[in-house]
């Protein structure tokens, strides 16, 4: 596929893999509005179509994320084949290992209406809730995180789309790949754990529509060879 092709299919992909990525939370929030892991449960046991929802959402965003690294790879890779390699195995890891983890949806529907003499105790009931709805950060937001920093990077090394669009997403980028990890080991908690996701989406919203109406240019490296 030609450059634009490829852009046109990235802009696409990024909408598609944001609209899938917050309609899930949204879904999947409501159907957990409880206050404790019980009454969680109880509300995944009341929305299995919302679980189901939330189940082929979770696959979207898996493709579109490989998606999204052969394509950013394709633009990418006239400026720095190596450094595109390396963001594409970060895209195609975190889409296979989110993919993976999809088993964690279906397990929660389960335990939340298991009965009878394959249901576990009250507290073992407890425990596996807490545990499968644990708000912990996904690793598979890591491997984004570095991958988007590596694609951002050659975005503005390459010159190929506006250059305040490009910091933007690199420091964006960056930001996640401080905070993420924090996050992680404890840090980090509350609110600050959401902020540091919006300056990601003030840059692929933008990101998403100039590579579907102006594509990118040709790379700097590319263009001076």
């Amino acid at each position: 596929m030609t450059r634009t092709e490829n852009a046109k299919i990235a802009g696409t992909t990024f909408l598609v893999y944001i609209v899938a990525g917050i309609a899930s939370m949204v879904v999947f929030g409501r159907a957990t509005t409880g206050i404790g892991i019980e009454e969680k449960l109880a509300g995944i046991a009341q929305h299995p179509t919302a679980v189901g929802v939330v189940i082929v959402l979770g696959f979207v965003q898996c493709f579109a994320a490989l998606v999204l690294g052969i394509t950013l790879y394709a633009i990418t890779r006239e400026q720095d084949n190596d450094l595109a390699m390396l963001g594409l195995a970060c895209r195609v890891g975190e889409g296979v290992i989110a993919g993976s983890s999809m088993t964690r949806i279906p397990a929660l529907a389960w335990l939340a209406t298991a009965s009878g003499v394959s249901a576990p105790d009250a507290a073992a009931t407890h425990v596996l809730g807490a545990y499968l709805l644990r708000g912990d950060v996904a690793v598979t937001a890591i491997f984004f995180a570095v991958g988007s920093t590596l694609f951002s990077y050659l975005f503005v090394r390459g010159r190929m789309i506006p250059m305040p669009l490009a910091w933007t997403g690199l420091v964006a980028s960056v930001l996640l790949v401080i905070g993420l990890p924090l996050q992680a080991v404890g840090f980090l908690s509350g609110p600050i754990t959401t902020i540091m996701w919006l300056p990601m989406l003030a840059f692929e919203v933008p990101l998403a529509l100039w590579l579907i109406i102006k594509g990118v240019s040709t790379p700097l490296r590319a263009a001076n060879s």
